[in-house]
C-alpha cells in the first residue's frame, strides 16, 4: 500500500476537495492519502466528498492552523 501526502495550503474552497479527488482517481485501492489545508471549510467538504466517492476518512487532526486528513482508497 502506497502513502501520498497533498499540500493544500493556502487553497481556498473548492480547490482542496477537487485535488484530493484527483489525486485519489489516481490511487489504488488500500492506499492512504493525507492531505494538509488551511481552508476551514474543508471540514464539510472532504465529509462530502468521501460520502461521493466512498473512500473512507482515517482520520484528521489540527494543529497551528493547518488541518489534515488522512483518506483510505476504497
Amino acid at each position: 500500500m502506497a502513502q501520498k501526502t497533498l499540500n493544500l495550503r493556502g487553497l481556498k474552497c473548492p480547490l482542496p476537495a477537487l485535488r484530493a479527488k484527483k489525486a485519489l482517481r489516481n490511487m489504488a485501492a488500500g492506499d492512504l492519502l493525507t492531505i494538509e489545508c488551511t481552508d476551514p471549510l474543508t471540514v464539510i467538504d472532504i465529509p462530502n466528498l468521501l460520502r461521493e466517492t466512498g473512500d473512507r476518512l482515517e482520520g484528521k487532526s489540527e494543529a497551528g492552523g493547518v488541518l489534515s486528513f488522512q483518506i483510505r482508497k476504497a
